[in-house]
């Protein structure tokens, strides 16, 4: 998938997306995108399957944005069940009415149109969404999100010569509804089929793995020229590491903050993870070269199959790729230098970001931390006969009636403010309790994984300096190994299993904000929370109202009025991005 780069002589696959650029209240742009979400039947391993696809696409359209745009996208659900979009990385200031999760939003029901309107305030950098119910982003419906500089602020590495991006993520041949019924039914969802790299299988590099005739991926270029690869891990549940045959990834950005550059020869991107890389061309073209994605810390003998496989063809290639694929990190048995990589990761402190200073002019280690919150998940157990995963012993129940509307309409009973600061010594349960976060506070939080496999956490409305990581239990005097002058600021971390991992956050942006596993399987069965921060001398200025289009359920389901709207293209200029096949 490439954005506004077309050399090739291959043939491309044309994709339009409405792009209405105005003037709005504030006087920044606006852009306008109308999205449909219904179900096609592709066949990306061999099997007929049926998948969410954005306006017939599988995966869905890029939103190309520029900091401060305005962003209005009109969501049609045509599926036959509820639908949420969520737009992960993306801070939504002061508006989480945006936010597109069951704590801040109600459900967009089948047939049903809403609009969700956002500012990109002050943010850049590389993003996807989705849709964020019932284990629904399994089947599709995610997609890239680019936030560009503007043209006043100088990007920290010469203008690229193209930039492609890579969806990566495991794969099922069973659709969500299938693994949902899996997980209810106590059973875990098993070894993925595949992995796919922007919707598509694995090129046969080998023919006992690999049936005839998938579609994969090309990625077309020119020798002795340097590309941007934006790449997304937007799978269920595994960590993949990515590699490209015979070529240096240049590390420069991680979810819209400039890093120290570093080449890698391959890198670890988890669940929900989005990375930059400069890859320069500067291999000989006695032949193609692979593309690799596969599955990272599992019996990856056992697990050979999951593995995606895409091709880099330089336009004077001589042949296609064969032979082996390159080799994969072989420390799957050395823990402490599988950890190195991220904690390698350095924040590039002399670039400019969304705005001209410099990233590391905010001196995060000099912060007193006004709130600790030690957040230890576990194995999957059974709660009230059902299998849950948890958070200090607590595995969420999402609210019937969204968390700050059941506020503002004097609901009692939504949900509880009582979620324990560090695990308590008693029986697991399942609860809606939330963390009352203080407003422009400077919270630590500990993701302590007892659980067996690796996580990833996404914190919604934020990004957090990644202080520090280690094995074993994290204790206050861990504290003094902790980076407190560039560590990396991101909002999606790993979290090795028998290991914790420390971040910091600036509690500035007030609302009801999503603190969760991103992998699917411990999402749904209830690995999740919620941060309410509000100021408390709110006078209108530091929160937006609800919108005139706010959805009601739950026991505000009374004033919900249906409406529909018709579902049209926007009347507009298209802005083009190629696919390339």
């Amino acid at each position: 998938m490439a954005l506004f780069q077309s050399s090739s002589t291959s043939l491309f696959l044309l994709f339009n997306i409405a792009l209405l650029s105005t003037l709005s209240l504030a006087a920044d742009p606006t852009i306008t995108f109308d999205f449909k979400l219904s179900y096609i039947t592709v066949s990306p391993l061999g099997v007929p399957q049926k998948v969410i696809a954005v306006n017939g696409q599988f995966p869905g359209p890029l939103v190309n944005g520029t900091t401060n745009n305005n962003v209005v996208i009109n969501v049609r659900n045509d599926l036959d069940e509820n639908l949420l979009m969520t737009w992960p990385g993306i801070q939504m200031r002061r508006n989480s009415w945006q936010d597109g999760v069951l704590g801040t939003n109600c459900p967009i029901p089948p047939n049903w149109n809403w609009t969700y309107s956002f500012q990109l305030k002050d943010q850049i950098g590389s993003f996807f969404y989705y849709p964020s119910l019932n284990l629904q982003r399994a089947s599709g419906g995610f997609g890239p999100f680019v936030i560009n500089n503007r043209e006043v602020i100088q990007i920290p590495f010469a203008q690229p010569d193209g930039d492609f991006v890579l969806l990566i993520g495991d794969w099922y041949t069973r659709n969500h509804s299938a693994l949902r019924a899996d997980l209810d039914s106590g059973k875990d969802l098993g070894m993925p089929d595949g992995v796919l790299i922007n919707g598509k299988g694995p090129y046969r590099y080998n023919t006992t793995l690999v049936p005839d005739g998938l579609p994969y991926e090309t990625i077309n270029v020119d020798p002795g020229k340097t590309y941007r690869f934006r790449v997304h891990n937007v799978g269920t549940s595994t960590s993949l590491n990515f590699r490209i045959q015979g070529h240096n990834l240049l590390l420069v950005e991680t979810e819209g903050h400039y890093t120290v550059q570093q080449n890698f020869s391959s890198f670890d991107i988890h669940v929900g993870q989005s990375c930059s890389f400069l890859v320069t061309m500067d291999q000989n073209a006695t032949s193609d070269y692979y593309i690799v994605a596969s599955a990272r810390f599992v019996n990856e003998s056992l697990w050979q199959k999951v593995t995606g496989v895409g091709i880099l063809h330089y336009s004077n290639s001589k042949g296609s790729a064969t032979g082996p694929l390159p080799e994969a990190p072989s420390d799957i048995y050395n823990q402490w230098s599988a950890m190195n990589q991220p904690k390698a990761i350095r924040q590039n402190t002399t670039a400019s970001g969304a705005r001209p200073n410099p990233q590391g002019s905010f001196h995060y280690g000099s912060i007193n931390v006004t709130d600790t919150y030690i957040l230890r998940s576990l194995p999957p157990s059974t709660i009230d006969g059902k299998l849950r995963a948890t958070l200090n012993g607590i595995s969420f129940v999402n609210p019937d009636t969204p968390i700050r509307l059941a506020d503002l309409n004097q609901v009692k009973g939504s949900y509880k403010l009582d979620f324990p600061s560090e695990p308590l010594n008693r029986p697991l349960r399942r609860d809606t309790s939330v963390i009352n976060a203080t407003y422009k506070g400077f919270i630590e939080v500990i993701l302590q994984n007892n659980d067996t496999k690796m996580q990833s956490f996404h914190m919604n409305g934020y990004s957090f300096f990644v202080a520090g990581m280690d094995w074993g239990i994290w204790s206050e005097n861990s504290r003094g190994s902790y980076n407190k002058w560039d560590s990396i600021s991101r909002c999606t971390i790993e979290v090795y299993p028998g290991g914790w991992t420390a971040v910091l956050a600036s509690l500035d942006n007030v609302g009801i904000w999503n603190l969760r596993v991103e992998n699917l399987d411990r999402w749904y069965l209830g690995q999740e929370t919620y941060m309410k921060i509000i100021n408390p001398d709110e006078n209108g200025e530091t929160e937006f109202p609800p919108p005139a289009n706010a959805l009601f359920c739950g026991a505000l389901a009374s004033k919900q009025k249906y409406v529909q709207k018709p579902f049209h293209k926007s009347l507009s200029r298209s802005l083009t991005y190629i696919m390339s096949s």
